[in-house]
């Protein structure tokens, strides 16, 4: 990876002495340059709790990225991005809304550098989400059920260095690694393990919770 992720924070942190989100240096573009991060508006406020699995050779065998949108510039409403290696499936109630998460923000998060993406199936569906930072996070939608759990750390975290398709975003939130995060379809617990790094008193979890979490675009 080449640049700061939100879901690697405790990798970056452990060699920088503060805390990046999930790992990696900056990248900072020929654009990222020029832009003034001041002038930057926001364009979604909300939460963006996720799971990623891994089998035993380090493959990700799953992918699910929760929204909870209290407001954005297109609209508020609650959805789940979920990424399989055969697809790309949207659940919510919004088609616009989680059309623009998927393509807009989650196909170009680091998770998901080098792996197949392919245009989004979307089903409608009603999609909960809870999220605590005290607890972790249930999410559910259509037969998809995501349970994040065991919060093991509280951080908070701003950065104007963090780019999706090569536009430069500034990004605040509070991120809590977790030590537990399961994916069921239809009742089933899908294969693959949650991935961890760094050390008690900073850890890493490719499960995870945000909460306060503020993207701002030019």
């Amino acid at each position: 990876m080449t640049m700061m992720t939100r879901r690697q924070a405790g990798r970056a942190a452990l060699t920088a002495g503060a805390l990046a989100v999930l790992g990696g240096a900056v990248t900072v573009s020929p654009a990222a340059a020029a832009d003034d991060p001041a002038t930057r508006s926001p364009i979604l406020v909300g939460a963006n709790p996720a799971v990623q699995l891994f089998d035993s050779s380090g493959a990700c065998t799953a992918y699910v990225s929760c929204w909870r949108v209290d407001w954005s510039v297109r609209g508020s409403g609650t959805a789940v991005v979920f990424w399989r290696p055969d697809g790309v499936t949207v659940l919510g109630r919004d088609p616009e809304l989680g059309g623009w998460l998927a393509e807009r923000f989650v196909r170009h998060f680091p998770e998901l550098e080098g792996l197949p993406w392919s245009p989004p199936a979307f089903e409608r569906c009603d999609a909960h989400l809870d999220v605590d930072l005290a607890r972790g996070m249930r999410a559910r939608a259509g037969q998809v059920e995501v349970t994040v759990a065991d919060v093991l750390d509280r951080r908070s975290y701003t950065t104007d260095g963090f780019e999706l398709a090569g536009v430069p975003h500034s990004l605040h939130l509070v991120l809590a690694p977790c030590r537990s995060g399961d994916i069921r379809v239809a009742g089933r617990a899908l294969r693959g393990t949650v991935d961890f790094w760094g050390t008690p008193e900073r850890p890493g979890s490719s499960a995870f919770v945000t909460e306060a979490e503020v993207w701002r675009a030019p």
